[in-house]
């Protein structure tokens, strides 16, 4: 049975296993330093789709069966999907996913939607709702900068605080099979609001509660930084890493020495022009399938934080001149030896 632990947290007693997972992404993450690490790279980023959101439908489909064929299981297998995506009322999640006919919690956390999912199938696996558990989330450059700032063809100029929307998709099946990954634990994130206003700068609207996250996991679990070797955060990029690092400092924790960031790693800023760094749902998604995973797998790293990001933003919030809240779930992933 699951341990509640701390004022955020929970200890899975029976730690459910990651059995397979997927990441399918576009051809600019294709041409990043990740980019001979995902299974499926699209040479067409519209993915021979008529539009971007469906596109955005088709890399979550193709995502979920891949994940669930790396897991030796078919669809009649999977007891729950919980899914998400940043477009409005989930329709990447709810279209993609249509024809599978498998019972589905659609999920919004923004961009921390990875964790979010992550967190929850694992909570129904280990509390025995759920023999084999499905989470996945996706987002796509062209669907969000449609929905949230402006239509590519108006060829804004972007400053460098802003993040790039991650085309891809990662998706994971968890399960009670032993597998060589396991979820050991997870922190749910409060939603943070330090008044951000910048919808090009979600860096510095998540750092604040990317360290909320980190810092009462910390406190729950009674540990430090140096208990892991990677401390993983999903879209902060340069800004927000820097932000973060200096307000965990000012509590007394330095993890500069442990700290990753997904969106600074799927992209080379200089060379692929991406300013900041990466975003979206499907950045730490498709960077835990590809890079963390793997490493995990192997024992290079023994136990990771990994911490997606998200800015709870809408189109109407933003217009009527609301500040950007930001959320983060942690979720402990370790290697079982």
């Amino acid at each position: 049975m699951p341990q509640i632990v701390g004022k955020q947290s929970i200890q899975f007693e029976q730690a459910p296993y990651v059995l397979g997972s997927a990441s399918i992404v576009g051809k600019k993450e294709g041409e990043g330093p990740l980019g001979k690490l995902f299974d499926v790279v699209g040479e067409d980023d519209k993915f021979g789709e008529d539009t971007w959101e469906e596109a955005e439908s088709t890399l979550q489909k193709e995502a979920v069966m891949l994940a669930m064929g790396k897991a030796g299981l078919k669809k009649e297998d999977i007891r729950y999907i919980f899914g998400g995506d940043l477009l409005g009322q989930n329709i990447a999640t709810t279209f993609g996913l249509l024809e599978l006919n498998i019972p589905l919690f659609g999920l919004y956390g923004a961009c921390s939607t990875a964790g979010e999912s992550l967190s929850l199938a694992a909570m129904a696996v280990a509390a025995g709702y759920g023999e084999n558990v499905l989470a996945v989330t996706s987002s796509h450059f062209a669907s969000a900068e449609k929905q949230f700032r402006f239509p590519l063809e108006y060829a804004n100029q972007r400053p460098l605080s802003a993040t790039w929307t991650v085309t891809g998709s990662g998706a994971f099946v968890l399960g009670t099979r032993r597998g060589k990954v396991r979820v050991t634990g997870i922190t749910t994130g409060k939603v943070v609001d330090y008044g951000i206003k910048d919808s090009m700068n979600m860096g510095a609207a998540m750092a604040p509660a990317a360290c909320d996250t980190i810092y009462q996991h910390l406190q729950d679990f009674q540990r430090q930084q140096g208990d892991y070797d990677k401390i993983v955060t999903g879209d902060l990029g340069t800004v927000g890493q820097e932000i973060l690092i200096r307000l965990l400092e000012e509590k007394g924790v330095d993890i500069s020495k442990v700290h990753m960031d997904c969106g600074i790693e799927i992209f080379d800023s200089e060379e692929q022009n991406t300013n900041a760094g990466g975003s979206g749902c499907g950045c730490s998604a498709v960077t835990l399938s590809a890079l963390l995973l793997p490493k995990l797998e192997k024992g290079t790293y023994k136990r990771i934080l990994f911490v997606p990001t998200g800015a709870l933003l809408s189109t109407v919030s933003f217009n009527e001149g609301q500040s950007i809240p930001g959320i983060a779930h942690a979720v402990v992933l370790e290697y079982a030896a």
